[in-house]
C-alpha cells in the first residue's frame, strides 16, 4: 500500500554534466532527484549537487551497481528510476508512478515511443526481440525494457536483484514476473540523447548490454 510522501528518482549517471540541468530542472515538483554518479570524470555530482540534487557515490561501474546504490538511498515508499541523458523527460514521471500509487500495478515502466532519430537501429531490434522473449517467457504484455520506471521500494529491495552490469532492469522484470507482480507499460516519449551515448547508442555497448541480459535469460 502507498504512502503518500515524495517520490524518489533515481538517475545513474556516468558523464552527463551536458544533460543534467535540463533534467533536473524538469523533475515535477515534489519529486526528490538522487543522481548516483558512477565515476564521472566531467564534474556531473558537482553540477548535480549545484541543482539541489542529493548526490550518491557508487565507484562500482555498472548501471546495476548504479541503480542499486540509488535504491539503497531512497526513502520513499515509491521510487521511480530513469535515464539522465535527456532521452526522457521527467516531467512524464507521474503518468508512470500513478498505476502504481493508485493500486493497479506493482511495476509500471515508461514504453518509450521514439522521436525521429531518438534511437539507434540497431539498439531498437535488439530491445524488440528482448521484448519478444519476454513476452514469451514471463507472459506479461510488454513492449519494451524501459528505463523510466517505478516501484514500491521495499518490495523491490526484497526482490534481491543481484546484477550489477546492464542486465540489472532485465532482471528486475524477470523477478518481479516470477513473484506474481502485475507489470504495465506506459507509453512516454523518447528523445535524442545529449552528448555521448555509452550503451545504447553505440554497437559495442549494445552488443555489451545484449550479452549481458542473454545471460539472465539463461
Amino acid at each position: 500500500m502507498y504512502v503518500p510522501g515524495v517520490p524518489d528518482v533515481v538517475l545513474p549517471v556516468l558523464d552527463e554534466a551536458e544533460a543534467l540541468p535540463w533534467v533536473l530542472r524538469r523533475m515535477p515538483a515534489g519529486y526528490r532527484p538522487i543522481v548516483v554518479d558512477n565515476g564521472s570524470s566531467d564534474g556531473s555530482a558537482a553540477v548535480a549537487e549545484r541543482l539541489g540534487a542529493q548526490v550518491v557515490a557508487e565507484p562500482r561501474r555498472g548501471f546495476g551497481a548504479a541503480c542499486h546504490a540509488g535504491l539503497a538511498a531512497a526513502t520513499d515508499a515509491v521510487v521511480c528510476f530513469m535515464d539522465c541523458d535527456g532521452s526522457l523527460d521527467p516531467s512524464e514521471l507521474p503518468r508512470v508512478v500513478e498505476p502504481v500509487t493508485a493500486g493497479r500495478a506493482d511495476l509500471a515502466l515508461g514504453e518509450r515511443r521514439p522521436q525521429r532519430g531518438a534511437w539507434p537501429l540497431h539498439a531498437r531490434l535488439a530491445n524488440r526481440f528482448l521484448a519478444l522473449e519476454l513476452r514469451r517467457r514471463t507472459g506479461l504484455e510488454l513492449h519494451d525494457l524501459g528505463p523510466m520506471r517505478a516501484a514500491n521500494r521495499t518490495a523491490l529491495l526484497e526482490l534481491g536483484i543481484v546484477d550489477r552490469r546492464s542486465g540489472w532492469p532485465l532482471e528486475m522484470v524477470l523477478r518481479a514476473a516470477r513473484a506474481g507482480w502485475r507489470v504495465v507499460d506506459v507509453p512516454v516519449a523518447y528523445r535524442a540523447r545529449a552528448g555521448r551515448s555509452k550503451v545504447t547508442g553505440t554497437v559495442r555497448g549494445t552488443v555489451t548490454a545484449a550479452r549481458d541480459m542473454a545471460a539472465l535469460l539463461r
